[in-house]
């Protein structure tokens, strides 16, 4: 249920805001808006602080870093600047208008009050503006209805042609939808599948796309929006060769939990898991690390089979072989494909850290010649202590020395 903002003294309860408010005063008319005036409705911490400048963002934020003791860096093409003081991170943007020249395009923006500037966004429960400067202080700007739709636990959109003009909300509502409990406004719904049946998505460039994905996964409640997408098709929507099998993200993020993977990037690997194949050039296209590509790659086409080998017993050396080589997603993933859990945790805990205390240079010193024979000694060294072989420092030398052929 909403709270209610009848004087300010809730918004000057939250952290930075006593710092803030003073510094923003006699400036430009500011307000506080998007996510953090939602979630200080609902009662809820919100960790971003996002302003809106009734005037010059930007001459506002280098009179607010100067007060502060801060810093600011301005991004002019957007209008937009972030303060950075002491542990306090403020974005500020211009209130503006925007208009999409095509279906999937980025906006063209141009100055306007803050009327039109909630009107551009996604969801009425996000275009709600909270007064910061002035006589406008703690004032509460709802031209939607947000608060109403809160109250009745709804995520609608503005207009019948948001999907249309920015089918990355497709994704954002699915998110704000399991995160908050919410379900879909009948015909935001209606207009949504509407935009999915008519191919909206695939005007959207990957980066985008990837964006929005990553945040999705990246939830807690990832597995609830995932079951959202397919029952919506906006799995098949993002690409024909998705699994958005809800378990499945749900048991790769608790496998991320257990073996340091990243809980997205394990989710996202499952989401692939089905189809890895069909699915690399898609990867590619979403512009994701070079590092971040491949292990979610090597974790969706590696997974099924780890999960099945580790099914056999082994030697701790022939555990350390099979995986070392991979990407701690791929140990996640293979623990949502029901991989015995003992011997991945076995790996995590104790042989994944594990090191020799010699290395080439203590062989070097000891005469053996630089060759693969060195490195291979070295290999062969490891695997008798992982194996509980070898005890200390000494007993590692003259192991490694004798199947390098160098007798002492």
């Amino acid at each position: 249920m909403p709270r209610e903002l009848e004087s300010p003294d809730r918004l000057r309860a939250l952290p930075g805001m006593d710092r803030l408010l003073p510094a923003l005063a006699g400036l430009d008319p500011c307000f506080l808006v998007g996510g953090a005036v939602r979630d200080l409705l609902l009662g809820a911490e919100s960790v971003d602080v996002d302003i809106a400048v009734e005037g010059d963002a930007e001459a506002v934020a280098r009179q607010l870093a100067a007060r502060l003791g801060g810093e600011v860096r301005a991004h002019e093409r957007f209008g937009t600047a972030t303060v950075k003081a002491r542990g306090l991170a403020v974005d500020l943007a211009g209130t503006r208008r925007e208009t999409y020249p095509s279906p999937g395009a980025l906006p063209e923006v141009e100055p306007a009050g803050l009327a039109e500037d909630l009107g551009r966004r996604d969801f009425t429960i996000n275009a709600i503006a909270l007064g910061l400067t002035g006589d406008q202080l703690g004032t509460v700007h709802d031209p939607h209805g947000g608060r109403d739709d809160l109250i009745a636990e709804l995520v609608r959109v503005l207009h019948p042609n948001s999907f249309a003009d920015d089918p990355t909300r497709l994704l954002r509502a699915v998110r704000y939808s399991a995160r908050l409990g919410f379900a879909l406004e009948p015909e935001t719904e209606r207009v949504g599948r509407a935009a999915v049946a008519a191919g909206a998505v695939s005007t959207v460039s990957g980066p985008r796309v990837r964006d929005e994905l990553i945040d999705l996964l990246a939830e807690s409640a990832a597995p609830r929006a995932v079951e959202l997408m397919r029952d919506l098709e906006l799995d098949l929507a993002v690409h024909p060769a998705l699994r958005a099998d809800p378990d499945l993200v749900a048991s790769a993020k608790l496998g991320a939990a257990e073996t340091g993977a990243d809980p997205a990037l394990a989710a996202l690997a499952g989401l692939c898991a089905g189809a890895p194949e069909e699915l690399e050039q898609w990867l590619d296209r979403l512009g994701l690390t070079a590092g971040e590509r491949d292990a979610v790659l090597r974790a969706a086409r590696r997974a099924p089979a780890l999960a099945e080998e580790l099914r056999a017993p082994m030697r701790p050396s022939q555990l350390h072989m099979l995986l070392a080589p991979e990407p701690p997603e791929a140990l996640a993933l293979a623990l949502a494909l029901r991989a015995p859990a003992e011997p991945v945790l076995e790996f995590v805990s104790r042989l994944r850290p594990l090191r020799l205390e010699i290395t080439g240079a203590d062989l070097l010193a000891a005469g053996v010649p630089e060759s693969p024979a060195l490195g291979r000694a070295l290999e062969q060294t490891l695997a008798r202590k992982l194996d509980g072989e070898l005890d200390g420092r000494e007993d590692e030398l003259r192991t490694a020395l004798e199947l390098a052929g160098v007798k002492r």
